[in-house]
């Protein structure tokens, strides 16, 4: 198993960056693709951002094309996600996720952080 914790949210005007993090602890975290979803208020939770084990290979969601960027540094046990040009439809609890399947998807892992809170002002 491994365990996750997000950190970095917080309130940011439109146009603005934020970077979360989040770190691993357990099991060996190169072993897992790393994927970020977020949910907003009264919305489903969706997929963001997603990398390959070893950082060589980046998906994103529609929303996160162009204006953010997914990262892992595996000697560190965290991913990040760079969050730049930020709009008000941001706003959203933006949760870390492990995944131990072999092949990419968009489909959640197994395990969740508990999220952190990004809200973006007009």
């Amino acid at each position: 198993q491994v365990q996750l914790v997000e950190s970095g949210g917080g309130l940011v005007q439109a146009g603005g960056s934020l970077t979360l993090s989040c770190s691993a602890s357990g099991r060996t975290f190169s072993t897992y693709v790393m994927k970020w979803f977020r949910q907003p208020p009264g919305k489903e939770r969706e997929f963001v951002a997603g990398i390959t084990r070893s950082g060589t290979t980046r998906y994103y969601g529609d929303s996160a094309k162009g204006r953010f960027t997914i990262d892992r540094d595996n000697a560190r046990d965290t991913v990040y996600l760079q969050m730049n040009m930020l709009r008000p439809e941001d706003t959203a609890v933006y949760f870390c996720n492990a995944d131990a399947k072999f092949e990419f998807d968009i489909a959640p892992g197994a395990y969740w952080g508990q999220g952190t809170q990004v809200t973006v002002s007009s």
